[in-house]
């Protein structure tokens, strides 16, 4: 057998591992049927009885309209006139475009403009996943004496290691694939019983798995840096306490110093915003302490555009680091 083989059973067979992707899947599943079975097709027995409670609704506008209108008539020249505007004239007076029969009806899955969210959760969700799994596959090995015991016949540090990393890199990948076909299809379905897929073109397909391959790309990125880290300790712990630390420190700490510091863009220096970029392509940050005046719009905030190449630079930049600092000392310290 293979060292790559037997490293991917060893992934794929671990309990941690098992029992993490079951509570992913369900969470997921939670998620889908949640969105099922709150939306509703938009058939026109619905859209007729949405009509007539937006009709019902401004009927009921109308005659509390006229009734406030006499009653301000009637306290003109009475102390009670204060209660209402000037010659009552700025009394509302509802419209019946105040009150469309749309308003009224219930929620309808739209896939073009509501499944990106729904892809940027999964994405968010899978490289939290990934990043455990991955993190806990290298540091167990470690905390264990299992990865001492490994070397003892397949003394070729790097080797092991770089092997343990395409076993999960590649068992990653295949997992996130077939979720994201599967994830798509649910609401696919959704969008047919309980929406719609009007606007569906060639070219918003191809948006659609150009954000997933940008979501596996996420994935593989959270996945080898929890194992980098891990390896990097030599524990588990190693990699859940940086993240720990990076979202209390670098992201509540630093955000709050920097806001109080009045650092312009302060979105910029956090995470989310990169994430963000990433899987829409685009983020902007606001320096809201600042002034673009022009003659048209007036006082503007300055604004800057983080876009997925700058996102996707960061995150090559932090698994070179990572991996290959964990690689180097694997490579140069002593196994104990």
């Amino acid at each position: 057998m293979s060292l790559y083989t037997a490293e991917t059973r060893r992934l794929t067979k671990r309990r941690f591992t098992r029992f993490f992707v079951l509570g992913t899947l369900l969470v997921l599943a939670a998620v889908a049927v949640g969105m099922f079975l709150s939306n509703h097709k938009a058939s026109p027995e619905r859209l007729a009885t949405a009509q007539a409670q937006a009709d019902r609704e401004y009927d009921l506008a109308v005659r509390e309209a006229t009734k406030a209108q006499a009653d301000c008539q009637a306290a003109q020249g009475t102390a009670a006139a204060q209660n209402y505007p000037p010659g009552c004239e700025a009394l509302y007076q509802p419209t019946r475009e105040d009150f469309r029969a749309e308003w009224y009806m219930p929620p309808t899955f739209n896939f073009r403009e509501q499944f990106g969210l729904l892809l940027a959760a999964l994405a968010a969700l899978l490289a939290v996943m990934a990043f455990v799994i991955g993190a806990t596959y290298v540091g167990a090995e470690w905390s264990s004496g299992g990865m001492m015991n490994l070397l003892l016949w397949r003394p070729q540090r790097v080797q092991v290691l770089s092997t343990k990393l395409a076993a999960l890199l590649v068992s990653l990948t295949v997992f996130t694939v077939v979720v994201s076909a599967a994830w798509t299809g649910l609401f696919v379905l959704t969008a047919r019983w309980r929406g719609t897929l009007a606007g569906m073109t060639a070219g918003a397909w191809q948006s659609i798995l150009l954000m997933e391959l940008r979501g596996l790309v996420l994935v593989l990125v959270l996945g080898a840096l929890g194992f980098g880290l891990a390896s990097l300790g030599r524990h588990t712990a190693t990699a859940l306490g940086a993240a720990i630390g990076a979202i209390i420190v670098f992201q509540f700490g630093l955000g709050t110093v920097l806001t109080l510091a009045k650092v312009p863009f302060v979105e910029a220096y956090l995470a989310p915003v990169w994430f963000q970029a990433w899987l829409d392509k685009s983020a902007v940050a606001t320096d809201w302490d600042s002034c673009d005046f022009s003659s048209t719009a007036g006082c503007e905030p300055a604004t800057l555009t983080i876009t997925w190449p700058m996102a996707g630079g960061l995150f090559a930049a932090a698994v070179v680091l990572v991996v290959g600092a964990a690689m180097w000392t694997m490579r140069s310290r002593d196994i104990t």
